[in-house]
C-alpha cells in the first residue's frame, strides 16, 4: 500500500488532470459564450449560462476522486480497462467543447456527444466491476451529459434554417 503522502498525491493528479482539460476546454468555451453562442438560436430548455460552471465543476472533482479510487484497487485487466475508458471519456469531453464552441460544428459536436455519452457509460460499468462506489459518482455526469446530448441536438435543430 502506497504512504498516505503518495495517496493525497495521487489524489492530487488525478484533479489535476481533469481540471486541466476543464480550464482548456473552459478557455474556448469562455470566448465563445458572449460572441457566437449568445446569437444562434436555442431551445426553451436551454439551462441559464451561469449553471454550468458550478455544475462542471463537481462533475469534474467526481470524476478526479472516481478515477483515483479505481486507481487504488489491486491492479487488474478490469482496473485497466476503466482507466483507459477514463482518459477516452476525458478527451471525448475535451474535444466536444473544441468541437461546439472552438469551431462552431453543431451537428459534428452533436455527432460526437452521442459518441461521449457511449464511452461515459462503458466507463461507468467497468468501474462497477472494479468498485461500485466510483461507478455511482459518475452518474451525475451520466445524466448531464444525457442532458447535454439533448440540448446540443435542440440547438442544431433550432439552427438548422440559418
Amino acid at each position: 500500500m502506497e504512504s498516505r503522502s503518495n495517496q493525497w498525491l495521487a489524489l492530487a493528479g488525478w484533479l489535476a488532470a481533469c481540471f486541466l482539460v476543464s480550464g482548456v476546454a473552459g478557455y474556448a468555451t469562455v470566448q465563445a459564450i458572449p460572441t457566437w453562442y449568445a446569437n444562434i438560436s436555442k431551445p426553451s430548455f436551454t439551462p441559464p449560462n451561469q449553471v454550468f460552471a458550478p455544475v462542471w465543476t463537481i462533475l469534474y472533482a467526481l470524476m478526479g476522486i472516481a478515477a483515483w479510487l479505481i486507481w487504488r484497487m489491486p491492479n487488474s485487466l478490469d482496473r485497466s480497462h476503466a482507466l483507459i475508458l477514463f482518459w477516452v471519456q476525458l478527451l471525448l469531453n475535451f474535444a466536444w467543447s473544441w468541437i461546439f464552441f472552438h469551431q462552431h460544428l453543431i451537428f459534428g459536436a452533436a455527432v460526437e456527444i452521442v459518441i461521449l455519452w457511449l464511452a461515459l457509460l462503458f466507463m461507468t460499468i467497468a468501474y462497477w466491476r472494479v468498485y461500485p462506489p466510483s461507478a455511482w459518482m459518475m452518474v451525475p455526469y451520466l445524466s448531464w451529459v444525457s442532458s447535454a446530448s439533448f440540448l446540443n441536438w435542440g440547438i442544431w435543430n433550432a439552427n438548422l434554417s440559418k
